[in-house]
């Protein structure tokens, strides 16, 4: 049989549920999922076999109006993602389209946006549709569909897996012929040292959802190979100020010592062995305006 290949990207609003179905596509975990709106800062690339044809699985930022130089990167970066695909799922939260929400007014600026690159191969995702009546739905269905945009239109609960097999089918019958990029039990395209950095940032923002702005970033500073198959992995948690600091390691030092031990027992299940984790926290108030940090998590640096 011959081999398919190709690239899907996943757009939508903040905490539309991108991450969230980009797992479910690829059957296990490959990006990171917190309750936090524009918890996504990179492109994540996840790997799916549907038969002969590889997809990769494009998770990208969510697209929404930015205010800050990280923001812009972001939206830059999503965007980007949706020009290079050879398919494109804007995912909606179904639940969160009043007229005058956030989400419902940066997904209408998406589809606005989708409208100028008419000709890329587009389909609508309304997701978290568990518990909505259908009656409800088929008018959003109507009104997406009038944009001209769609080929079809898939209603799914991302979380709860249902409907997702059939937007698989749906992408995997539009990619293009030629040799996989991946070998064929890979499922992401994302350095170890990224990941760890990631899954640790996870659960600051599962444990500090509330207490902790969108003030911090990990980065791997040390990734040791250990003659016992074990890996030590030192990372940094920076934080802007110096109550961020005190939030983030807790009182007597709970709050992070749990986040380490969280962060650890994924990790162990991610890589198949021993995990030793040490996190520091530091304050850098510039963090979000150095160009390091974009470069190491694949973001374009955009100049003022």
């Amino acid at each position: 049989m011959t081999q398919r290949c190709g690239f899907c990207a996943i757009i939508g609003a903040p905490n539309a549920g991108k991450s969230t179905l980009v797992n479910a596509l690829v059957g296990t975990k490959v990006a990171i999922v917190s309750p936090k709106v524009q918890t996504t800062r990179m492109p994540v690339r996840g790997i799916a076999m549907a038969g002969e044809t590889q997809i990769i699985f494009v998770d990208t930022p969510g697209i929404f109006r930015p205010r800050r130089r990280l923001d812009r990167a972001m939206v830059t970066s999503a965007w980007a993602g949706a020009e290079e695909a050879d398919a494109v799922l804007l995912i909606v939260d179904a639940t969160d389209l009043e007229e005058k929400s956030p989400a419902a007014r940066d997904t209408m600026a998406i589809l606005e946006g989708l409208k100028d690159r008419k000709g890329k191969k587009t389909a609508l995702v309304l997701n978290k549709i568990d518990g909505m009546k259908r009656t409800d739905l088929l008018p959003l269905v109507e009104k997406f569909h009038a944009a001209g945009v769609f080929e079809d239109v898939f209603l799914i609960s991302a979380l709860k897996g249902e409907a997702v097999a059939d937007v698989a089918a749906w992408v995997a019958a539009r990619m293009p012929e030629g040799p996989w990029l991946y070998p064929e039990d890979q499922a992401a395209d994302i350095p170890s040292r990224l990941l760890a950095a990631e899954v640790t940032r996870e659960k600051i923002y599962l444990r500090l959802h509330d207490e902790l702005p969108y003030a911090s970033a990990v980065e791997t500073e040390k990734w040791e190979e250990r003659k016992d198959g074990s890996v030590r992995i030192d990372q940094v948690i920076y934080v802007q100020r110096e109550g961020q600091k005190a939030i983030v390691l807790g009182r007597g030092g709970a709050t992070i010592k749990k986040i380490g031990e969280l962060a650890r027992t994924e990790l162990e299940q991610l890589f198949g062995r021993r995990v030793h984790l040490f996190l520091f926290v530091k304050v850098r108030e510039d963090w979000a305006e150095n160009s390091e940090h974009y470069r190491e998590i694949g973001l374009q640096f955009p100049n003022e």
